[in-house]
């Protein structure tokens, strides 16, 4: 999906990213790894993750293991994650406060990862690109998901912006020519 936005993302304060989960999950539940520390650790298991540790799982992964889709850390271990950045960051797992991989809350970061939280993000023409379903999803499920990026989209755009936020959308598979339409919302 590719949507225009009536923002101009050059101006501080008016780059529309985010995350949004899907109601109809994209793919089957990931592999996540929890990074936290004392009382956290049980917290995410109990939340479902598949590794949880602190200073071990830091460790483990500078060592190279990297058998997950996501990273998630609580506040308090940012530090020690951070040292991951040259093993996580090429790969787009690095944790990050923006798309909720870094939080207090490892219940809810948890069971979000797993439902297939999708990452939003605007480039510098003002284009969202955002995955919102697969080639095998009829359309239900994609005007589902459409709806759900559009309404998250709609809750991080700027204050100062009135009206309909998205100019146009184009949708299309990864290898496709979008066919462009206007949005009435």
């Amino acid at each position: 999906c590719g949507a225009n936005l009536c923002a101009d993302p050059k101006r501080a304060g008016e780059s529309g990213s985010g995350t949004v989960v899907p109601p109809r999950a994209l793919c089957q539940a990931s592999r996540g790894r929890e990074i936290a520390g004392g009382e956290k650790v049980r917290g995410a298991q109990e939340a479902g993750v598949d590794f949880a540790g602190g200073e071990d799982m830091v460790q483990k992964i500078q060592e190279g293991w990297v058998d997950f889709d996501a990273v998630i850390a609580t506040p308090d271990m940012m530090r020690s994650a951070g040292r991951l950045g040259k093993v996580l960051g090429p790969r787009g797992l690095m944790p990050n406060p923006k798309v909720g991989t870094v939080s207090a809350d490892v219940g809810t970061a948890v069971k979000n990862a797993k439902a297939g939280q999708v990452q939003y993000r605007t480039d510098k023409a003002g284009i969202i690109q955002c995955t919102i379903g697969r080639a095998s999803f009829t359309s239900d499920p994609l005007i589902t998901n459409l709806m759900a990026l559009i309404a998250a989209v709609n809750k991080t755009r700027p204050a100062g912006t009135k009206g309909i936020c998205l100019r146009t959308v184009s949708l299309s598979s990864p290898t496709g020519r979008g066919d462009r339409g206007h949005l009435a919302v």
